[in-house]
């Protein structure tokens, strides 16, 4: 049996011990309150990465030590790496040989998709799919804009960040340091990333009303919107299944 329009976790709770299977809805998007502001102690180390992924200038010893002290997580870096959907021709044989190898950008980018997917494990797989799917789309809108890309992707991938670890999204931007511009987006200020953040929101929320209007604001078509949006939903189903 299928529950729509299931909003809140709660919700949720309550329609599958009704005995449904299937759910439709934004419940997995939504943080569950907690009394504390902390980072669970289990997702930390994850955090950490982040940050040290996204300093402005990287310790390439630290963020290697960072990703070999969680073996699982190094393991799964060195699979989506030699992966035929990242098209590298030669293999990748370590964390240090794929630090030197894909350059700053590209090892930003995976390091915060492999921590984002652990810090998610034990919350619905939709949730994190969601944030792949949103950086992906963020970043093909960019590509589109001539912005720079990585800034982009980061966004989509740290708007539901609150849900994926439970706490406050001011606390998660307190403690990861990206771009102002990249902050101000996600808690709705000016930024130039703003445009591109709510057309995704309007796209993902079908509001065809908005959505058409900030496109016409940055010159993009509809039907180009909607491949952009088909390629980035095959690629986060890609990456959740590597």
């Amino acid at each position: 049996m299928l529950a729509e329009k299931v909003e809140t976790h709660d919700e949720f709770l309550a329609t599958q011990d009704a005995g449904f299977t299937y759910f439709q809805g934004y419940f997995f998007q939504q943080p569950v309150t907690l009394s504390t502001t902390e980072v669970p102690a289990s997702e930390f180390n994850y955090l950490r990465m982040l940050q040290a992924a996204f300093r402005p200038v990287l310790d390439w010893d630290v963020l290697e030590s960072l990703v070999k002290q969680e073996p699982s997580l190094c393991y799964r870096l060195l699979r989506y790496l030699n992966s035929p959907a990242f098209g590298l021709l030669n293999e990748i044989r370590s964390v240090r040989h794929a630090l030197t190898i894909l350059g700053e950008r590209e090892i930003r980018k995976w390091i915060s998709v492999v921590a984002t997917l652990a810090m998610g494990s034990r919350k619905p797989g939709e949730l994190v799919q969601t944030a792949l799917l949103r950086g992906h789309f963020c970043e093909l809108i960019s590509r589109q804009l001539h912005q720079r890309t990585s800034d982009a992707f980061l966004l989509g991938l740290l708007s539901l960040m609150d849900a994926i670890l439970g706490v406050p999204l001011s606390e998660v931007l307190r403690r990861v340091s990206v771009d102002n511009k990249i902050k101000e987006a996600l808690l709705h200020e000016p930024s130039p990333l703003l445009p591109v953040y709510e057309l995704v929101l309007a796209h993902e929320n079908a509001n065809w009303e908005e959505c058409r209007r900030i496109a016409e604001g940055l010159k993009l078509q509809e039907a180009e919107l909607g491949e952009l949006y088909l390629e980035s939903i095959q690629w986060a189903g890609t990456v959740m299944r590597l």
